[in-house]
């Protein structure tokens, strides 16, 4: 599909640039002051492109798209540039525009009533934390990117986060859509329904679609009441199967008041506290496996919290636990986990995974994908850690220990997509997912391919093909 794409010439450039304005569109690749829209955050690929626009409106967005698809130019849409599969970057070729959708960060409308917030794409996650926050209400979905990813990235990729056991993927927190087609066409469902039964549901369609159907240019997100009590909690376990026995005791008592619950390592926090050494390890002794769960309610939930953990200890599922009795405390407990995407690069992580698997098989899982990666090199070491609540497990696989990445990798040039094999077989084999949260973006359309299944795929061809049948939005990503 994307053969066919044309590179955009001077008369479809100025074109563009007349629409964005003189502040409105930066150079391509070749400009020093646009490079970091052609970055990986992980250092694995390098895009590119030959302009950068940066619309105000929807109405700007929807000229570029018409002109770019009259022209059968590639687009490549641009949120908060987070994204860790290359769905933001245009790897195979450099002519295409990329559409930087970061000067579309108003708030449109708000409403403490409806409980519902429209942002447009442009919005950084954190900025619409604090907005809520100021009316006594939160937006519920955070990742450890909140402080630049945009809601718009967020969207186009499902994200999940930190808080989906009890508040979903963003596809459960967003009412309406407002979106371009390819054609220059406006979708705009922004209405606050709770209800809406009129035929496809183009903003399912459009979410987690990375950008490949339609740019989706606003949003309309559900907000939450803040919890009187939130009580945060690092537990200590000897295993993951015991970390789930906890959760379903916790789950039977406390139901949909349990927020958060991360599944850590010891390993993993060793590498946290290591590479940032402001952050102090909640248990003077050592532990195989942490939990770290958040829970909010009521005032005197802390007590029924107490109480289970009480009991499991008796039972000896759990070891100990440290409470966080302040905002102070219970940010630097969650530091320990929002700081391990980084800790994991600075490491030198060779292959970062993103599966899911029933949680039943969390434990069996684990073990497995280590036997399974110990195959492909003896010494590779593995942080598992992630959302134990919804079996989205992380393994970041690191050359054996006193290698460097780019001495191992030197010497190992195919190893890393042995290990990734290796961990999506395992997966497969347990029923899971290759992609939970992160999408397919560039680097997964290969593993896409090979684990859905025929009628997916011919379906999800079709349905490209009639919303973008020039194949200028994202060419190369989520189908290839």
């Amino acid at each position: 599909m994307t053969s066919s794409l044309r590179a955009p010439d001077a008369t479809l450039i100025k074109a563009i640039q007349a629409i964005v304005g003189e502040a409105g569109w930066k150079p391509g690749q070749e400009a020093q002051e646009a490079q970091r829209y052609f970055e990986d955050p992980r250092g694995r690929f390098q895009g590119g492109g030959c302009l950068i626009a940066l619309p105000e409106s929807t109405e700007q967005v929807a000229e570029i798209l018409r002109l770019c698809d009259k022209a059968k130019a590639g687009v490549i849409p641009y949120g908060g540039g987070t994204g860790v599969v290359a769905g933001q970057l245009s790897i195979a070729r450099d002519d295409a525009i990329i559409l930087s959708l970061e000067r579309m960060n108003r708030v449109r409308q708000f409403s403490v009533e409806e409980r519902v917030l429209t942002a447009e794409s442009g919005c950084i996650l954190e900025n619409l934390h604090s907005y809520a926050f100021e009316a006594g209400l939160m937006f519920p979905l955070s990742m450890a990117s909140k402080g630049s990813c945009s809601i718009g990235g967020n969207l186009a990729t499902n994200a999940g986060g930190i808080q989906v056991l009890r508040h979903g993927n963003a596809r459960d927190l967003c009412l309406g859509i407002e979106a371009v087609f390819a054609n220059g066409d406006v979708f705009s469902e922004l209405s606050p329904l709770r209800k809406n039964n009129t035929g496809y549901d183009l903003r399912h369609l459009l979410i987690g679609s990375e950008g490949t159907l339609g740019v989706i240019t606003a949003a309309s997100l559900v907000l939450k009441p803040l919890d009187p009590e939130t009580v945060t909690v690092f537990c200590a376990m000897t295993s993951p199967g015991k970390a789930l026995r906890l959760y379903n005791r916790l789950d039977k008592v406390l139901g949909d008041s349990i927020s958060g619950l991360e599944l850590m390592s010891d390993f993993g926090l060793d590498l946290v506290t290591t590479h940032f050494p402001a952050l102090a390890k909640p248990f003077r002794d050592r532990y195989p496996w942490y939990l770290l769960v958040e829970v909010g309610g009521h005032l005197g939930i802390r007590a029924r919290v107490e109480d289970v953990l009480s009991e499991s200890m008796e039972l000896e599922i759990l070891q100990d636990a440290v409470f966080a009795d302040s905002q102070a405390q219970r940010a630097a407990l969650w530091d320990l986990r929002e700081y391990t995407p980084e800790a994991n690069r600075l490491t030198g992580a060779i292959c970062s995974s993103d599966t899911s698997v029933p949680i039943g098989q969390i434990e069996p899982f684990i073990a497995r994908a280590a036997q399974a990666v110990a195959k492909q090199h003896p010494g590779l070491r593995i942080n598992s850690y992630g959302h134990m609540g919804d079996g989205n497990i992380h393994l970041n696989v690191f050359p054996p220990a006193g290698f460097s990445k780019a001495d191992f990798l030197a010497g190992n040039g195919a190893i890393i997509d042995a290990v990734r094999m290796a961990i999506n077989e395992t997966t497969h084999h347990f029923g899971g997912s290759i992609s939970a949260e992160h999408g397919i973006g560039r680097l997964k359309t290969s593993d896409l391919k090979t684990y859905a299944g025929h009628a997916k795929l011919k379906a999800m061809t079709a349905v490209k093909k009639a919303l973008d049948p020039n194949g200028i939005l994202n060419p190369g990503a989520l189908i290839g």
